[in-house]
């Protein structure tokens, strides 16, 4: 991963408008069925953060870039799965992946509408939900509700991290660095931290008590 990600970075921190491109690239195909699962989309987009310190890259037309190709992603997904229903995902290629396709219905039964926003955060069904949404009937309204809030925390929870650990590594060495950058991340990242550690546990405990009620008792 490190022999992909070394040239990616050297080049683009050359060619703004190239990072911007590749973060939205990212993000966008890390949201569709199969090829999510393959693309590093969430390594690149923390990745290419790390030259905001610097200033290669401005924070917020990361965000946007990170925001808007996830945004289109999912949508995509989301209006295959609600043209074609339950058929596509007896099709070619959802049938090489049946484990995850199946992953991803019980996920969405498990959790209903909420199971969008969750799986934001849980690789790789994050690119299955949208297409099985879609697929299993929910309507466009219920989908944006809960999509559209789940991108907005999953971008900054994503890009900060990286952004953070820069700024903090410049500071140790006594590096210059734009101060208006790092000036509010610690309250930022803190704030994303707790909201993706909450999720993951509060999925976690719902697995556990899952299992914990399908077994028979003696």
């Amino acid at each position: 991963m490190t022999s992909f990600l070394d040239p990616l970075i050297a080049f683009v921190s050359a060619h703004a408008w190239l990072a911007y491109l590749t973060l939205f690239l990212a993000a966008l195909l890390e949201a569709v069925p199969v090829v999510g699962s393959v693309i590093p989309g969430s390594t690149i987009i923390l990745a290419l953060s790390a030259l905001i310190p610097g200033g290669e890259l401005k924070l917020p037309w990361v965000l946007l870039a990170a925001v808007l190709g996830a945004m289109l992603g999912d949508g995509s997904a989301y209006w295959i799965g609600h043209r074609q229903q339950r058929e596509i995902l007896n099709a070619w290629p959802l049938t090489n992946y049946p484990r995850v396709v199946a992953e991803s219905e019980t996920f969405f039964h498990r959790f209903g509408t909420w199971a969008v926003f969750f799986a934001r955060f849980v690789p790789p069904i994050r690119a299955f939900v949208p297409v099985t949404a879609g697929a299993l009937g929910m309507t466009p309204t219920r989908f944006y509700t809960v999509n559209i809030p789940a991108i907005l925390v999953w971008a900054p929870a994503h890009v900060l991290p990286g952004v953070l650990a820069v700024t903090a590594l410049h500071e140790y060495a006594g590096l210059h660095h734009h101060g208006h950058v790092g000036k509010h991340l610690w309250m930022l990242t803190v704030v994303g931290v707790a909201i993706v550690g909450g999720v993951a546990v509060w999925i976690y405990r719902q697995r556990n008590g899952g299992v914990a009620e399908a077994k028979p008792r003696g």
